[in-house]
């Protein structure tokens, strides 16, 4: 279940405002790729772009080597599935979580609706009688395992991953990267990560790209980020800032 993504000179525009001017990159099947850098460097677009949330860029993606944009609509939600930074904005509050888990496999025509939903609340580690829950009565890290669970259900190959932890709580941001690198590993997913915590890269990723007003400045491995192996001068500094952070947080702990 595992898939490969090529992306060549991925590009878009919003108005007169170039947003990614020629985006290259390939992930491997069962790869974590992470994207990485500051604000408005890009990151999501190109996570929306892959999931066709946004459709009028340019370029070519493939996947499996087959164009993004000739696959069906209903063929390519079950190849990809997009994991969203805010659990509280990316479930409805009015539904429960058995309409949620429920709603893809009815468009899809799945059979064995409630084995579905029942299995896809043991893979992400919650109770099966939170089906009937609504999301005001779970916290924000069972959000985000009803939506990982949600992405889940479709049995994807391809997993974006956009901020899947910022929005939670330190303490439940652990316990979500931990149950997405069991699930790589059990399942042999492959998975596109954007965040802007090398922490989180360094934890999940296999390679990353460091990215800079919409363009890729350098492709690195994970383990460049200790003793900073990139040459680029901003991913330099990246890097560098990173590590005297956690340096820092090391310190004060001590």
């Amino acid at each position: 279940m595992t898939a490969s993504v090529a992306i060549r000179d991925l590009s878009i525009s919003f108005g007169l405002a170039k947003v990614l001017p020629n985006v290259s990159f390939d992930v491997a099947p069962g790869e974590c790729f992470g994207l990485v850098g500051e604000s408005g460097s890009g990151k999501s677009t190109v996570l929306r772009c892959l999931s066709m949330l946004t459709d009028f860029w340019t370029g070519a993606i493939t996947i499996d080597g087959r164009n993004l944009r000739d696959l069906p609509v209903k063929e390519r939600c079950r190849m990809l599935q997009m994991v969203f930074q805010d659990p509280y904005g990316s479930l409805h509050p009015r539904q429960s979580v058995r309409t949620v888990l429920a709603e893809p496999l009815r468009i899809h025509g799945l059979d064995r609706r409630e084995e579905r939903m029942q299995q896809a609340m043991v893979d992400v580690g919650l109770p099966v009688d939170f089906l009937d829950r609504f999301p005001h009565q779970l916290s924000g890290g069972q959000r985000q395992r009803v939506a990982i669970a949600r992405a889940l259900i479709l049995e994807p190959q391809l997993l974006l991953l956009d901020e899947p932890t910022s929005a939670l709580d330190v303490s439940v941001q652990a316990e979500i990267l931990n149950l997405l690198q069991r699930l790589r590993a059990e399942r042999g997913f492959t998975y596109i990560m954007v965040t802007h915590d090398l922490a989180v890269v360094d934890h999940m990723c296999d390679r990353f790209a460091v990215m800079l007003h919409g363009e890729i400045t350098e492709i690195l491995p994970t383990s460049a980020i200790q003793g900073n192996g990139a040459t680029h001068p901003y991913a330099r500094e990246l890097i560098g800032a990173s590590l005297e952070y956690e340096g820092a947080g090391k310190a004060s702990a001590a």
